[in-house]
């Protein structure tokens, strides 16, 4: 019997250690500051350092309408900014994972790679470069004799989508060429060879067998567009309305941490249930999405 136990303790162990720092950044990094954001939102002031329980922090965002509609807008523009980055990511993950073999396949991958060798800063310094009113496209613009004078491309809805699309694709890229990789390719042939049409194959064959890349990559663009505070602000300018950047102004201009806690909380678990109604709309199950 110790011979049998001593080996199963070992492995147990073993397992323990190896899920240790997994547990740890969990633990520090993840679990123990949201909770603290938690109780810090359900704080009030009462004094230099004495203070309340209070909902006053949530009640403000559902009474004040430029919170609740900045976050409308803010998940409104990240929805469309998912649904911008599948269409555009879905045929180049297809090209990359059917058409192409070898080198060039390689070759593509590391091109939709490369732009995301540098920080996000410069990749949006780089569109305010292209788009503002003395930029490459104006210029362009005016010499091709499209535009009469400068064109101001930058500070509106339009500029936050092209650079939260372009911040974000590769994440829809990466899944889409995985669960596409994996289709057999003799079931599109068959369905084919069976009278289907592009839009049919598409339809009955492609899409569902990529819906859990197409599930997974959009919860991480989702996320990631509706968290995103830098190119917001850099190219929609003062009046962006995004509500990354309400969290920060309570956090830092207005050193009121107790309202940006609550705002911070309810972006959270606003969003995630955006996710889940989106999952609930699909039928899609977020084990499934993880596979």
């Amino acid at each position: 019997m110790r011979s049998s136990t001593a080996p199963a303790s070992g492995l147990r162990l073993g397992v323990f250690l190896l899920m240790l720092p997994l547990l740890l950044w969990l633990l520090l990094l993840i679990l123990l500051p949201h909770v603290d954001m938690v109780l810090v939102s359900l704080r009030e002031r009462i004094g230099f350092a004495e203070h309340r329980f209070s909902w006053m922090h949530y009640e403000l965002f559902f009474t004040e309408s430029l919170y609740w509609r900045t976050f409308l807008r803010t998940a409104l523009i990240s929805i469309f900014t998912t649904v911008l980055t599948l269409v555009i990511a879905f045929p180049v993950a297809w090209y990359i994972a059917k058409l192409v073999r070898g080198r060039r396949r390689t070759l593509l991958f590391l091109a939709c790679l490369v732009p995301f060798w540098v920080s996000e800063l410069v990749r949006t310094y780089g569109w305010m470069i292209l788009l503002r009113e003395s930029g490459v496209i104006s210029g362009l613009l005016q010499w091709s004799g499209l535009a009469a004078e400068p064109v101001e491309m930058l500070y509106n809805d339009v500029a936050i989508m092209v650079g939260l699309v372009y911040a974000s694709i590769l994440f829809m890229l990466v899944p889409l060429v995985t669960t596409l990789d994996s289709l057999d390719d003799s079931l599109v042939e068959a369905a084919y060879d069976l009278g289907g049409n592009h839009l049919s194959v598409a339809r009955h064959i492609v899409i569902p067998h990529a819906m859990p890349g197409i599930v997974s990559g959009s919860i991480v663009v989702f996320m990631l567009s509706v968290g995103n505070y830098l190119t917001p602000v850099l190219l929609g300018g003062k009046d962006s309305m995004w509500f990354t950047e309400q969290i920060f102004t309570q956090f830092i201009t207005r050193f009121n941490w107790e309202q940006g806690a609550a705002f911070g909380v309810l972006l959270l678990v606003l969003s995630s249930l955006i996710v889940w109604s989106g999952l609930k709309l699909t039928r899609q199950s977020f084990a499934e999405t993880m596979r």
